[in-house]
């Protein structure tokens, strides 16, 4: 196997690990008269190492040390497990736009219900930075399965600012046909809606002052509407409350159908209604307001869009919150080429299996016990 266009052959021994099956096809550019350790047994290897809690190369060489039977379970491993410094060559030249290619068929197969919502948003990996700050740290845009919990792909923009040309490669990587695409007002752009359009799906997205007047307009109509009572308006309402710790927030979402004036005079793609989210949130004696708005192409009442607005905030508590505090991304030190990208996509591959993985217990749990229980971590990647 030479250059970078030869494949990896598993062989039947890895029909018992599903997940190779669709990185079979993942360029490999090592040399082939100098490969020891095959790329199939590299993945395999990192994967478990993940899951049971390594958080660098250097724990997953340990892991592979000591757990060197459990992985001869699935491959041969004739020559043992790489160093780590082997793992962070192999990991920082591995192309990281492949891979998550491969992470995206995988992550589809593994699906078994339709996806409704999708959250799309990023994060910062503070600790790919260099050091003396003189390498700035890797920004990664996801799309989150907000309703399954799953992460669906993932891609590398080299600064936040650059997310409004990252939004439409990353949904350029994914079938969504039927979802709702949810994203924050870093995507309220026209090239965004168009994409997702093209794609035979359909969008909310948050809106705020970077789309010249038009927030100023969706504002001041909704206002004037409110004052009357909406007479003027085709509308549909859904108001929520939710109690917790002593706070208690209403929500009320209004969505205005009737929008011709605002395509007349915007011509935004696809554009067939606009969300208002009034917000109260009561602590102690203090009373918060916040009233947000939203454009979409959907026509769904505010009892279905509604809830959509409240799924995209899964991006945050249920991916970015999880792979801090649970994956301890910003910890992580690994900085070199397209290490942290790929990095990431292990995480990513780790953070699904676990989550759906039967039971009750904490995702952080269920890492550690797949450290401890050899069974229960050959389980995770079997099934």
């Amino acid at each position: 196997m030479s250059g970078t266009a030869a494949a990896t052959d598993f062989g039947p021994i890895a029909e018992a690990t599903s997940f190779l099956r669709y990185f079979s096809n993942l360029p490999d550019t090592r040399q082939a008269g100098k490969i020891v350790y095959p790329l199939n047994e590299v993945l395999l290897l990192a994967l478990l190492g993940v899951l049971a809690g390594a958080e660098s190369f250097t724990g997953i060489a340990r892991f592979g040390e000591k757990k060197l039977q459990v992985l001869r379970r699935f491959l041969p491993f004739a020559d043992g497990t790489p160093p780590h410094d082997t793992l962070g060559d192999i990991f920082a030249t591995l192309d990281a736009e492949a891979f998550q290619r491969c992470f995206v068929d995988w992550v589809a197969g593994l699906t078994k219900t339709p996806v409704e919502v999708i959250a799309i948003d990023g994060k910062t990996l503070r600790g790919s930075a260099g050091k003396a700050k003189s390498k700035a740290p890797i920004h990664m845009v996801s799309a989150f399965a907000a309703r399954q919990r799953l992460v669906l792909a993932q891609t590398k923009v080299d600064a936040k600012s650059n997310e409004i040309v990252a939004i439409p490669a990353l949904l350029d990587m994914m079938a969504i046909e039927g979802a709702v695409v949810t994203i924050d007002a870093m995507g309220c752009q026209r090239d965004v809606a168009a994409k997702i359009l093209a794609k035979k799906a359909n969008y909310i997205l948050a809106l705020k002052g970077n789309q010249g007047t038009l927030r100023e307009d969706v504002e001041i109509f909704a206002n004037e509407q409110k004052a009357k009572g909406f007479a003027d308006a085709e509308i549909s309402t859904h108001e929520t409350v939710d109690a917790d710790h002593g706070r208690i927030e209403t929500r009320k979402y209004t969505v205005i159908h009737d929008v011709e004036w605002l395509q007349a005079r915007h011509a935004w793609p696809g554009l067939r209604g606009v969300i208002m989210v009034e917000s109260r949130r009561e602590i102690a004696e203090k009373i918060e307001r916040e009233t947000r708005f939203y454009i979409t192409s959907t026509t769904l009442e505010a009892k279905l869009s509604g809830p959509m607005i409240r799924d995209h905030w899964a991006i945050e508590n249920s991916l970015h919150w999880v792979m801090d505090m649970t994956f301890r991304d910003d910890e992580c030190r690994i900085r070199t080429e397209n290490a942290p990208a790929n990095f990431t996509t292990l995480h990513h591959m780790a953070h699904n299996l676990v989550r759906k993985a039967p039971g009750k217990d904490s995702l952080r749990l269920r890492r550690q016990t797949a450290a401890w229980d050899d069974d229960y971590l050959v389980s995770l990647v079997a099934a």
